[in-house]
């Protein structure tokens, strides 16, 4: 378990296209899906402790901002057959064990990950209604080791700002997290300069 700092995206940059299948409908979602409207992607998986450590407090962020305007996605890049706790089946397990209200994407050929310059899990990257990068970074300062509350503060700074038309954080933390599980001769050269 690699600690992995997220990449730091450039602010402004327009989200990368996708067009990803949801295991848990057999749909496929398209950043289209979203059009005009705010939307946050995160880079997860279901068995990084550090996406465990948050997944509770994110799920009960999620059913609060969705009321709000706030769409989410949640997309899995991890290597599936080195890593089988990842798998697409794994994934509906997860996402009905949490009650997700969002959709969870499997991204097998890992090119979507690669778009966002995504590094570890979980990578959160929210965009304005235009889809440029507004925020990426952490969730909150709480980790698997250490005592910080989950409160999901950092993000709640920015989404409440992009809701609500006001200054975004200038101080913007890295998430930190699990290397994303890269398949061989897949990892990509941001990863290396990260």
């Amino acid at each position: 378990m690699a600690r992995t700092p997220s990449t730091m995206l450039e602010l402004g940059t327009s989200a990368p296209d996708f067009s990803l299948p949801e295991p848990k409908t057999q749909k496929t979602i398209s950043l289209k899906d979203f059009s005009s409207q705010p939307l946050l992607v995160v880079f997860a998986c279901n068995h990084c402790p550090y996406v465990i450590h948050i997944l509770q407090k994110f799920v009960e962020f999620s059913n609060e901002y969705k009321d709000k305007g706030l769409s989410i996605v949640m997309i899995n890049a991890n290597d599936v057959e080195n890593y089988a706790d990842d798998s697409p089946l794994k994934m509906i397990e997860l996402a009905e064990q949490y009650g997700f209200n969002f959709p969870y994407l499997y991204d097998e050929t890992q090119q979507v990950a690669q778009a966002y310059q995504a590094a570890c899990t979980p990578d959160l990257f929210l965009f304005d209604h235009q889809h440029k990068l507004v925020y990426r970074g952490q969730f909150d300062s709480s980790r698997p080791r250490n005592d910080d509350p989950i409160t999901g503060a950092d993000l709640r700074r920015a989404v409440d700002a992009l809701l609500q038309g006001g200054d975004m954080p200038t101080e913007q933390i890295p998430s930190l997290g699990c290397n994303i599980k890269w398949k061989a001769g897949n990892e990509p050269d941001y990863f290396h300069s990260a």
